[in-house]
C-alpha cells in the first residue's frame, strides 16, 4: 500500500494543506517501509492536493486535521484517510495503520 504523511520538520504535520513535505512510502502489510519519498506538494488549493496524491499512487492519507470537503475529494479520488493523528514520525505512523493499532481521533480542522 501507498500511504502519504504531510510532514513538517520531519513530524506529521497538524494539517495537511500547510504542510513543508509529504513522505510518500511503500508498505506492506507487515507494516514494514519498503521505500520513502519526501516530495514537496504543489501550491494548496481546492481539489489539488487529492488529485496529485492520487497520480503518485497514493492509496492512503494521514493526517492531524482535515476539512470535509477535502476529505470527500480524497474519497473522490479513491484515497482513505485516517484524520485526527495528534504526532509522530511517518514510518512509525504507516506501520501501524497496516497492522490496524492507528486510531484517529478529533478532527482539528474546522473547514
Amino acid at each position: 500500500m501507498k500511504i502519504a504523511v504531510p510532514l513538517a520538520d520531519g513530524k506529521l504535520c497538524s494539517h495537511f494543506g500547510h504542510c513543508e513535505l509529504f513522505a510518500v512510502m511503500d508498505v506492506n502489510d507487515q507494516g514494514n517501509v519498503a521505500s520513502k519519498e519526501e516530495l514537496t506538494p504543489p501550491p494548496h488549493e481546492p481539489g489539488v492536493l487529492p488529485a496529485w496524491l492520487h497520480s503518485l499512487g497514493v492509496e492512503h492519507v494521514i493526517a492531524g486535521g482535515m476539512g470535509s470537503r477535502a476529505q470527500g475529494l480524497f474519497f473522490e479520488n479513491g484515497i482513505s484517510v485516517t484524520v485526527g493523528i495528534q504526532e509522530g514520525v511517518p514510518e512509525e505512523l504507516a506501520a501501524a495503520h497496516m497492522k490496524g493499532t492507528l486510531i484517529g481521533g478529533d478532527n482539528v480542522c474546522d473547514h
